[in-house]
């Protein structure tokens, strides 16, 4: 744009408008999968990531998360034509029904896995990407109560654990894993790992060997590797010092005392 070209008009606020002069969403460049085929892709994927799945009847009839999803693509599609209530009673219903909160504002790829189902909430801006797995209790919520973006966008392949909060318009990128109970607030790499309350990168450029990351137990201990890096660098600094260990100050102590073990390197 030229300095002599005239500024485009601001559009007005969506939420200035009356309810039913709220635009729908632009409508995609690209012909959508058809409602079957994304839930057919939903429920097939369930077989891959969780091994308690024993059929497709089984996943299509009592998996609340596949209930969930099939809902929420019904709510969503009517949401981007212009209707705003009955999609949110289809959501209201859904909840009641799944115990599992998306707003039909949420984008949602396709191939994704809700595993139990029960306490996830899905912000109206949130966008999610292909090939995602949420656990129990996640929330992808958001941090302001103005309108515009205010919700994460989670890339393909993200797993997150049971009870995780994401919150505000940060990017989670593609095949990063955040572990159980996490907080999330701040923007995640591809490939990364992330633990605490606050989330912090543990794990830089992990991927899987074979298809899903699902092995939370593999997940770093951020806290239990700074306190075995202190004792290393105190048994270090007492054989400096030719100090010996104390035991008549432990004397009160019941607990069994054991010289620490060498440790990697710390990483700075």
């Amino acid at each position: 744009m030229t300095q002599d070209s005239p500024e485009p008009a601001m559009p007005p606020r969506a939420d200035a408008l009356p309810a039913a002069a709220v635009p729908a969403d632009p409508p995609s460049t690209e012909a959508p999968a058809s409602w079957f085929a994304l839930l057919r892709g939903d429920v097939r994927c369930v077989l891959q990531r969780d091994p308690a799945a024993r059929s497709l009847l089984e996943v299509w009839t009592i998996y609340p998360g596949v209930q969930a999803i099939a809902l929420h693509r019904i709510a969503h599609a009517l949401w981007r034509r212009g209707w705003r209530y009955l999609p949110r009673w289809i959501s209201f219903a859904a909840r009641g029904f799944t115990q599992v909160d998306i707003h039909p504002g949420a984008r949602i790829g396709q191939r994704f896995f809700i595993d139990h189902g029960c306490g996830v909430v899905i912000g109206e801006t949130a966008e999610i990407g292909d090939d995602v797995t949420l656990f129990h209790g996640v929330t992808l919520g958001g941090t302001s109560g103005s309108p515009g973006k205010r919700h994460p966008t989670v890339g393909s392949g993200v797993v997150v654990g049971a009870g995780a909060k994401v919150l505000g318009p940060i990017v989670i990128g593609e095949r990063a894993r955040i572990a159980a109970n996490s907080v999330v607030i701040e923007a995640v790499p591809a490939d990364a790992t992330v633990v605490g309350i606050p989330g912090r990168v543990v794990a830089r450029g992990r991927r899987p060997r074979h298809g899903f990351d699902l092995d939370h137990h593999l997940i770093p201990d951020p806290v239990g590797k700074a306190i075995a890096c202190l004792l290393d660098r105190v048994a270090q600094l007492e054989r400096e010092r030719g100090l010996g260990t104390d035991d008549a100050a432990c004397h009160d102590c019941d607990a069994v005392c054991a010289a620490p073990q060498s440790q990697p390197a710390c990483e700075a």
